[in-house]
């Protein structure tokens, strides 16, 4: 089960859902309350809703043993569903967290390697005054790393980008940042029993590795990690051949 990213949808995940269908697996992804073809409801947007939705969609699919794969605010997802809802039952079987925003990304005296409230001020500034031209900053710039000399862009990609992110509800997006940037889950982290794999690439621009992936795998008590040397942000898209490759080992193992 995929859980995508902010301000995505579940289309984020197409490379790795087509190749895992391949792979002889049932591949199920939904988009999170307010996002993509989700409704665009006023209220939920939090940690806690994220995962109770989609502790509905396992529910009403009954998944049994299975592998649940976030991405970013997707990871966070992920963490307070497994921790919450995943277990002691048989739902889950693994968790993979990719690029994720655990523990907290906020910079707070207790987490001095965080990401200062202005940025996410100006996320929202953006956000609230042109929220079509900051989705294709963000896309054509540190989301995929396609602001590095020398990137190979895609304008593709990019469209696709924008297109997941106007599909969904501004509240949600503008809501959202808070969700994804100030919720403490360091506890989630240690609650999670399960095998859980941290992928990060260590130019993320988004995320910065040392301040989620470096402590994620301090935080989970059964965790590997892989950081991969200047992948971004987005390197499930811009590095999708090895990504699910090292997904599909984890998955096998």
């Amino acid at each position: 089960m995929f859980h995508h990213g902010w301000p995505l949808s579940s289309d984020d995940w197409d490379s790795q859902m087509l190749f895992f269908l391949g792979h002889g697996y049932r591949v199920v992804a939904h988009d999170r309350r307010g996002h993509g073809r989700s409704a665009q409801t006023d209220r939920g947007h939090d940690m806690d809703h994220y995962a109770a939705d989609a502790s509905l969609v396992a529910e009403a699919l009954d998944l049994r043993n299975a592998v649940h794969i976030g991405h970013s605010t997707g990871g966070g997802e992920v963490a307070r569903y497994v921790a919450k809802f995943g277990q002691p039952q048989d739902r889950v079987a693994k968790a993979v967290l990719v690029s994720a925003v655990p523990p907290l990304m906020l910079k707070t005296q207790t987490n001095p390697g965080g990401t200062p409230i202005e940025v996410f001020d100006r996320f929202r500034k953006a956000l609230a005054e042109n929220r079509s031209e900051f989705y294709r900053d963000v896309a054509a710039g540190p989301f995929y790393g396609f602001n590095r000399p020398g990137a190979k862009v895609s304008a593709g990609v990019i469209d696709n980008w924008w297109r997941q992110g106007m599909m969904g509800g501004a509240l949600a997006h503008y809501e959202g940042i808070r969700a994804f940037s100030e919720t403490d889950q360091t506890e989630d982290l240690w609650a999670i029993t399960v095998p859980t794999l941290v992928l990060q690439g260590d130019d993320d621009q988004v995320v910065p590795h040392t301040d989620a992936a470096l402590r994620q795998i301090e935080l989970l008590r059964n965790g590997t990690l892989k950081i991969y040397p200047g992948y971004p942000h987005g390197m499930l898209t811009t590095h999708g051949e090895t990504i699910n490759a090292d997904l599909l080992a984890f998955v096998r193992a």
